[in-house]
């Protein structure tokens, strides 16, 4: 039997746009603040939500224990925690769907000798790194179930990064299959692209930073922060550390995110332009030409979310951007690499 056949593909891709969706229903679960109503992890009996009046009752009772509704929902009827609900239980059946998906064709495609041992290598890796993310999403919503009733924004910027890597990894084994083939490579082209890449993982995790300090309500000015300020005074108050505002404060996280968009569409142009003078393949031709389009659309979307102070479907939107630009990147790096 043939190894790596199309049926390894799809189920590549099939997983790259199960990725995709869980990451889009996370940022509606984040956005909707729906991220704390479920507050015990059941892994199994956890798939099925409340079934009868009695249940849904039982679970408004356990999430009135925590600080979320005790400091901020208290007002909440039970169809209001049945709204927030939904959303997070959608995004857990989802990554628990996602587990089985990778897992059980997984090990039919071994058992049936239709990997190389390089495949099953990289599929390994794909399933610790789901794993892992799973993980994370479980030690993200326990930072919010304690004391402040919402969760860590370093640790929604570890299950968020690792989402985003993790689908990129997926993608690139899928890209090792479809296009086999060795390439002579400009090194020193392929170095500016991964330098790119870098740089964009930088930006998205300080996206979650400010997704996760709610940091996107304020400054909803552009191009300055606010009137007459491309900073605010606020990244340098005396009672936070600089250094620490830049991590940790509002103000100082959107900056950086605001700095680092602009950082990321020069770098593009940067290596469009110098692309353009290089003879290039089709594919490569075509994966530069996206990389461009896709941010000078994620920068407008960038833009418009600020100014318009985050509607939900606006910040999905951006969210979903990030996800096609990253997708650009990593089909590009793939094309200037062995």
């Amino acid at each position: 039997m043939k190894k790596d056949n199309k049926k390894v593909i799809y189920w590549l891709f099939t997983g790259c746009i199960l990725i995709f969706i869980m990451v889009v229903v996370g940022g509606i679960t984040r956005l909707t603040h729906s991220g704390l109503s479920i507050s015990n992890y059941k892994l199994i009996s956890g798939t099925i939500p409340p079934m009868n009046e009695t249940q849904w009752q039982e679970a408004f009772n356990l999430y009135k224990q925590y600080p979320e509704y005790q400091k901020l929902n208290n007002h909440f009827t039970l169809q209001d925690f049945k709204d927030i609900y939904f959303w997070e239980w959608f995004h857990r059946v989802i990554g628990r769907f996602i587990g089985l998906v990778f897992f059980i064709p997984f090990v039919y495609f071994l058992f049936t000798k239709q990997l190389s041992k390089s495949t099953v290598k990289k599929s390994v890796v794909l399933l610790c790194l789901g794993a892992f993310q799973g993980f994370l999403g479980w030690y993200m919503v326990k930072s919010g179930l304690v004391d402040n009733p919402d969760v860590s924004h370093y640790r929604l910027a570890m299950h968020l990064t690792t989402a985003f890597i993790t689908f990129a990894y997926t993608f690139w084994v899928a890209l090792d299959l479809i296009f086999p083939e060795q390439k002579q490579v400009n090194y020193k082209f392929r170095n500016l692209i991964r330098l790119g890449f870098s740089i964009l993982l930088l930006q998205i995790i300080y996206g979650a930073f400010v997704a996760g300090l709610d940091a996107g309500w304020i400054h909803n000015h552009w191009p300055m922060m606010s009137e007459g300020k491309f900073i605010h005074e606020t990244v340098y108050s005396e009672q936070t550390p600089i250094l620490k505002n830049f991590f940790e404060g509002k103000s100082g996280v959107q900056f950086v995110h605001r700095t680092l968009a602009y950082i990321v569409v020069l770098f593009i142009i940067l290596i469009w332009w110098k692309g353009k003078k290089l003879t290039l393949t089709s594919y490569q031709n075509k994966g530069i030409d996206t990389l461009l389009i896709i941010v000078g659309i994620q920068f407008v979307l960038g833009v418009l979310t600020i100014v318009l102070q985050v509607p939900v479907w606006l910040g999905v939107a951006h969210q979903v951007g990030a996800f096609f630009l990253l997708s650009a990147m990593t089909f590009t790096l793939h094309r200037f690499s062995k």
